[in-house]
């Protein structure tokens, strides 16, 4: 019968989420059951209820709940086409680095209804790397550069970065109609809230966390849209597509906060998905004197 089990936080787990080491300290564990437990408060750090995104820090100590496991059973793996897929779509990689030009419709990692993800492909295609973890997030229907740290040592550093807002993250987006304004930065807190049936839903909030996102216009297309560069000082969820339907100009394509009407007319013109696309990276690199840059091409789509 399974036990509680309690484990220190190392330092190679610093800087750590605690969802992420959960799935690898519970390797046989399904996703789903991780965030279950998270969900009702059975894990504990340091005596303390910890949401899935909670870093560790050396030292934490760690309460897992009893957890019934079939080890050594057959185990699922992604399908070889998504493993393909996300092996062409690496654009950068070096003996600390990995980045990826997400394509639109792959789930950074599994959960939500969804078995896998760019990480459980890259770890099933690479399983030598074994401290490969995704440095951030970007949402299932936005392309572009997605950044992976091979190194743990590494991790630390960019979140650090990310914390610090070190790190420069710029996108493009088509808006649905004509953006009245030059370069405008919205500087809005955002709250996160499930609804019933655990959909998220994210607004803008007096109580929510800061986020500040600067538009920039670069193309009119008449009354329908308008093409725009767009820079983010924090990564909240759905930032840039709550901060742009809160303006009056939601992102094209985006069937959560989105315009039915614009999105209809935009597929006349061959829009099929969210038009929103990490374009480029920069930050700068322990022991480098100049920072590293790495874009990401929009997609023929």
């Amino acid at each position: 019968m399974a036990k509680v089990t309690h484990v220190l936080a190392g330092e190679g787990d610093a800087g750590q989420r605690i969802d992420n080491f959960l799935i690898r300290t519970l390797k046989d564990a399904p996703r789903s059951l991780i965030y279950r437990i998270l969900r009702r408060g059975e894990v504990r750090v340091n005596g303390r209820r910890a949401r899935p995104d909670y870093r560790l820090a050396e030292g934490d100590r760690v309460r897992i709940p009893p957890v019934e496991l079939t080890p050594g059973g057959p185990t699922q793996a992604p399908s070889r086409s998504l493993q393909a897929l996300v092996a062409e779509a690496v654009i950068f990689e070096d003996r600390d680095l990995l980045v990826v030009n997400k394509p639109a419709g792959v789930a950074v990692h599994g959960g939500s209804g969804l078995s896998f993800g760019v990480i459980e492909a890259l770890r099933a295609q690479r399983p030598e790397l074994k401290e490969l973890e995704l440095v951030h997030r970007l949402d299932r229907d936005t392309s572009g550069c997605l950044l992976l740290a091979k190194r743990r040592a590494v991790l630390r550093e960019l979140h650090a970065a990310l914390r610090e807002r070190t790190m420069d993250k710029h996108y493009v987006v088509l808006v649905c109609g004509r953006w009245p304004f030059r370069t405008k930065t919205l500087d809005l807190p955002l709250k996160t809230n499930l609804k019933q049936g655990g959909e998220r839903m994210v607004r803008v909030h007096p109580a929510g966390q800061p986020a500040i996102s600067t538009f920039r216009p670069r193309q009119t297309f008449g009354r329908l849209a308008t093409f725009m560069e767009v820079e983010i000082d924090t990564g909240r969820t759905h930032q840039i597509r709550v901060h742009a339907a809160h303006a009056g100009h939601p992102v094209a394509g985006d069937e959560k906060y989105g315009s039915r009407e614009c999105n209809e007319a935009l597929k006349s013109y061959g829009l099929r998905r969210m038009f929103l696309h990490a374009a480029s990276l920069s930050f700068a690199r322990a022991g480098a004197s100049e920072r590293f840059t790495i874009s990401a091409p929009l997609p023929p789509e």
